[in-house]
């Protein structure tokens, strides 16, 4: 059965939403009719949406981007710009790299959150959903710096949903486990076999699954929901 909903009027932007489950989420989000702005570093082409080339670390592209939106009312954000870095231990790091992927997936969290936020504020209403990773809850072996970086996103969404529980804003966390997008297919095919051996569902997820839970907790159904990391990982969850 397929669920619908309905976000005529609204406004929506999906960060990291040129690719993998970004567009899935900006392809569901705007299907329900709202108005859906892509920032994602890759501009896309993508029916019905509107892109504009954003670095997430970088405060004066996030601020350059929410002048195109001429100060308006924003409904929606799900922060999913990301990057995993490689698949290696952490004494074989770069530490350039793990401060990318600190950058990228948390504090780029941080800035873009740091300058919508105000304008949900305003309105007193709004929905944040921050993409996080079963590697923030479980710690994944190679993945120190990811999972490092995941964990901070699950804690921030709990903070900042304690801060503004005086709104109707609502801030909830997925935490996905092995999605079937190309990050996971650029592990190779052994990591990417592994995982599928590792899942109790023998599979990885579709991207569309992951937009489907995003827009329940977009939706006025899921306005009890605060401060909650909501899992998509086939069973691999141990918690």
């Amino acid at each position: 059965m397929q669920v619908r909903y309905d976000f005529t009027g609204q406004t929506a932007i999906v960060t990291g939403g040129a690719r993998g489950i970004g567009r899935a989420i900006a392809e569901g989000v705007v299907a329900t009719g709202a108005d859906v702005w892509i920032w994602d570093i890759d501009p896309v082409e993508l029916p019905g949406t509107r892109s504009v080339a954003v670095d997430v670390t970088q405060r004066a592209d996030i601020a350059r981007a929410l002048t195109c939106l001429d100060g308006g009312r924003i409904d929606i954000l799900v922060n999913d710009a990301g990057y995993l870095g490689s698949y290696r231990s952490f004494e074989g790091f770069d530490p350039a790299e793990w401060r990318q992927i600190l950058e990228v997936n948390l504090l780029g969290m941080f800035e873009v959150t740091h300058q919508v936020l105000p304008l949900m504020r305003r309105a007193r209403a709004g929905r944040i959903v921050n993409m996080g990773s079963l590697a923030g809850k479980e710690g994944l072996p190679s993945l120190a710096a990811y999972s490092a970086a995941s964990a901070g996103i699950i804690a921030f969404t709990k903070a900042l949903s304690r801060e503004i529980n005086d709104t109707e804003i609502r801030v909830n966390c997925v935490a996905p486990g092995p999605i079937d997008t190309r990050m996971i297919r650029d592990l190779g095919n052994e990591t990417a076999d592994a995982m599928i051996e590792a899942s109790p569902l023998g599979r990885l997820g579709d991207p569309k699954e992951v937009a489907a839970l995003v827009m329940w907790l977009c939706s006025d159904a899921s306005a009890f929901n605060m401060g909650a990391v909501f899992d998509m990982s086939g069973g691999r969850a141990r918690y």
